[in-house]
C-alpha cells in the first residue's frame, strides 16, 4: 500500500458549481463556493488555495498556483439526489437511483401524524420544515406545558422530534423516535433519518439543544468500501455524523462532535496520536446546518476560513505515507432561492507530503472514485461495488 492512513474530510454542502442536470432540480446557476466568495469580498483560505481550489472555479480570494503536493479536481454525482446520505453513500460505492422522500413543502401526511400520536400517546405539534432553534422558540413552551412532541423536518429526508429532557425525558423521547422509525420504513413515508432533538431551559429565551441527539437511520442499500475495509481488518474511524449516515455499518470506531472546530480537533488528535491503518472519515456539518440552510453566506465564509486554519494545523501532523482528501457531499448555495440543498459538483483536494507531481485533474464522473481509490490503495477487491474507478495519479505519484 502507498498510504497507511487516509483521512477524508467532508465539508458538508461545500459544492463548487451546478451539475449538468441541475435544471431538473431547480438549481441551474448555483455555486456554493463561488457565490460565498463573491458575497464576502473574497475568501481567505491559503491552505485550500495551496491545494489547488483556484483551479476548480473562480473563487474570489484564491489564485491559480503550482501545487506539487496536492491534486485538485471536481467530482460529479451519479446518484439521483442532493442529500447527505446519497452523497456519502456514493463516496463509498452506492448509486442511489430512487431519492429519499422529503416533506419540506407540505409537512408529513396527516395519516402518519395521527398514527404517531396514537402509538406514542403524545400530541404532535409543528409538522413543518423549520430551523431547530427557531421552532423551540415558537413551540417549546407549549411542548413543556402539554408534554407533546415537536415534529419538524428540513430539506433532507429527515423527521426530527424535539422534546424537553426533563419534562418528557430522554428515554421517552427515544422510545417515540423508535416508533417513528418503524412507521417511516413504509414506502409511502420512507424517510432516511429520524432524529431525537432533546432540549433544556425554562422558556423561549433560554431553550438550548443538548448533546443527547440520537439518530435512527437506515443501513446502506448495498456493500460499501467501508464494509470491505472492516472485513479485512482495517480501521474505519468515523468522526461527526458518519456513523449515523451509515447506521454503524462498516464502522470500527466513532466519535461524536458538537461543532466543526470540535470535529477538526478530534481529527488532529487522530493524526497526532493514533497510528491506525485504514480510513478516518470525518463530516463537518455546520457548513450546511448553520449557514447553508439558514442562507447566511457571510457566516459560511467565516466557517470556511476557520476550517482552513484548522487544515494548517492538521497537516503539521500528517506523515509521508498519509493521504488527506477534502471534499463535499452536495451543495447548499446560501445565495440561492429557498433553503434546500443545491445539485452541485463537489471539490476533491488530495494532499500528501509524498506527492511530487500534484496538479489539476480532469473532472470525474462519480463521488465513488474516492472509495475505489481507497480500496486499490489497500489492494482490496471491490467485491459487489460497481460504481467508480480509482484515481491512479494519487497511487502512482
Amino acid at each position: 500500500m502507498k498510504f497507511k492512513r487516509i483521512f477524508i474530510i467532508v465539508a458538508d454542502s461545500a459544492g463548487i458549481g451546478y451539475m449538468p442536470d441541475a435544471e431538473r432540480f431547480g438549481d441551474k446557476g448555483s455555486n456554493t463556493f463561488v457565490h460565498i466568495s463573491e458575497k464576502c469580498g473574497g475568501l481567505n483560505i491559503p491552505v485550500m488555495n495551496s491545494f489547488g481550489i483556484g483551479d476548480l472555479a473562480p473563487v474570489k480570494g484564491t489564485t491559480k498556483v503550482e501545487h506539487p503536493q496536492a491534486y485538485s479536481m471536481r467530482l460529479r454525482e451519479t446518484s439521483n439526489g442532493k442529500d447527505t446520505m446519497t452523497g456519502h453513500w456514493e463516496m463509498m460505492g452506492i448509486n442511489t437511483t430512487k431519492p429519499f422522500q422529503t416533506f419540506t413543502d407540505t409537512g408529513f401526511p396527516e395519516s402518519l401524524i395521527k398514527e404517531l400520536e396514537e402509538k406514542t400517546g403524545h400530541k404532535v405539534i409543528g409538522n413543518k420544515a423549520a430551523s431547530g432553534t427557531e421552532i423551540l422558540k415558537e413551540l417549546g413552551e407549549e411542548q413543556m406545558r402539554d408534554n407533546s412532541l415537536i415534529v419538524y423536518t428540513s430539506s433532507d429526508s429527515v423527521l426530527q422530534i424535539a422534546a424537553h429532557e426533563e419534562v418528557t425525558g430522554l428515554e421517552e423521547l427515544y422510545r417515540c423516535c423508535e416508533i417513528a422509525r418503524e412507521l417511516c420504513m413504509r414506502p409511502e413515508y420512507f424517510v432516511g433519518r429520524i432524529i431525537a432533538r432533546p432540549y433544556v431551559g425554562t422558556n423561549k429565551d433560554n431553550f438550548k439543544r443538548t448533546p443527547n441527539r440520537h439518530d435512527l437511520t437506515i443501513s446502506p442499500s448495498d456493500i460499501t468500501a467501508m464494509d470491505i475495509l472492516k472485513e479485512h481488518g482495517y480501521d474505519v474511524d468515523c468522526i461527526g455524523k458518519i456513523n449515523d449516515i451509515f447506521n454503524g455499518v462498516g464502522v470500527t470506531k466513532t466519535q461524536k462532535t458538537v461543532s466543526n472546530i470540535d470535529g477538526m480537533n478530534k481529527t488532529i488528535e487522530e493524526a497526532k496520536n493514533n497510528d491506525f491503518t485504514g480510513l478516518c472519515f470525518v463530516n463537518l456539518v455546520e457548513f450546511d446546518s448553520e449557514y447553508g440552510h439558514r442562507r447566511n453566506p457571510l457566516g459560511y465564509a467565516k466557517c470556511l476560513e476557520e476550517f482552513d486554519e484548522k487544515l494548517a494545523e492538521l497537516i503539521k501532523y500528517l506523515k509521508e505515507d498519509d493521504l488527506l482528501m477534502v471534499t463535499a457531499d452536495h451543495g447548499n448555495d446560501p445565495t440561492w432561492t429557498g433553503t434546500d440543498h443545491t445539485r452541485e459538483k463537489v471539490p476533491l483536494l488530495c494532499y500528501s507530503k509524498s506527492f511530487r507531481h500534484g496538479r489539476y485533474l480532469d473532472e470525474r464522473s462519480t463521488f465513488a472514485d474516492i472509495g475505489m481509490t481507497i480500496l486499490k490503495n489497500f489492494a482490496l477487491e471491490p467485491k459487489g461495488i460497481k460504481l467508480g474507478s480509482s484515481i491512479e495519479e494519487l497511487l502512482n505519484d
